[in-house]
């Protein structure tokens, strides 16, 4: 079924169509942007370094809301950009950084290694993910951060990443200060890979088992390690995705409800891969995102949605 058109949230007399219209005009440009690498991330009031690898540096790009100061407990969203593993730019997430942390929250974009650049695995790349949440986390009292309202986002191979840190236990760098929680409090989700290897019982595989052997893409595949406490998540997928399947978001909501957690899913019709950084898309999906963050208490704004999930 389509969905229905939203009316979205307003905060601050400010509509959120309005400010959605200020970074919308990036549109095409930006979508075609999205693996310039290094990323040119205008409107950063700081770039830092969570993580250096060899002579690896691995940065993130944080967008401060107006105001946020030190000591605050501003809510957080941090994202993580799509590539299969192989490539990609924290540029991919530019939009969705200015646009929410116009709407009052800390928006981070984070880098971390990919195959092309620096020859990695997609293990690799989840230690990284698990590495730049726990550095938010360690820094939340000097970025103004609640260190429990940190949602983590990502597109494709950058949702798996949010995913997995939200749903997998270990898999952290040895090195860092493992009594500082590197899991995110909630889950934004768009077209993701949740299944890197096999369902037993089923020909579902959705998408990555040949990237890795299979012991380890099973280890990083968030389906297989749903448990009942996951984090409130919501899902944006194309049903006419031939990259990741649609059927893989619809296994991954059915065993997240099963298990007790709040997970909706949104499928958009005819829309393929990627969906939700086109021009015809953007609006849409960050609307229905700001809805699912008003609902969980990270925006405020009475959410007046016609969603048909």
């Amino acid at each position: 079924m389509k969905l229905a058109s939203v009316r979205p949230a307003i905060a601050s007399g400010v509509a959120i169509a309005a400010v959605l219209s200020i970074v919308a005009s990036a549109g095409l440009a930006q979508e075609q942007a999205s693996t310039v690498y290094p990323p040119a991330m205008a409107g950063a009031s700081e770039v830092a370094v969570y993580k250096t690898i060899g002579d690896t540096q691995l940065r993130l790009y944080i967008f401060q809301p107006a105001g946020n100061r030190a000591g605050n407990r501003t809510p957080a969203i941090v994202f993580y950009f799509g590539g299969g593993w192989v490539n990609g730019s924290p540029e991919q997430f530019h939009r969705q950084c200015v646009y929410f942390s116009s709407r009052g929250m800390v928006a981070i974009a984070v880098d971390y290694r990919v195959r092309s650049r620096n020859n990695t695995t997609p293990l690799d790349a989840v230690r990284d993910a698990k590495s730049s949440l726990r550095w938010v986390r360690e820094n939340a009292a000097r970025l103004g951060i609640d260190p429990s309202r940190i949602a983590a986002a990502g597109g494709s191979a950058g949702g798996h990443l949010a995913a997995a840190a939200g749903i997998i236990d270990g898999l952290d760098e040895a090195n860092e200060d493992l009594s500082v929680s590197s899991r995110p409090n909630a889950l934004v989700l768009y077209n993701p890979v949740v299944i890197t290897a096999l369902v037993a019982g089923t020909n579902l595989k959705g998408f990555g088992t040949d990237r890795g052997p299979i012991e380890e893409m099973e280890a990083i595949s968030p389906y297989h390690h749903i448990a009942r406490g996951d984090p409130p998540t919501i899902v944006f997928h194309g049903r006419a995705d031939t990259t990741v399947p649609f059927a893989s978001a619809e296994a991954f909501r059915a065993k997240m409800v099963e298990m007790g957690n709040r997970c909706e899913l949104v499928g958009f019709d005819g829309a393929g891969h990627g969906f939700f950084n086109t021009p015809k898309f953007y609006s849409d999906v960050a609307a229905q995102t700001d809805d699912f963050l008003v609902s969980i208490g990270y925006l405020k704004g009475k959410a007046e949605s016609a969603h048909d999930r």
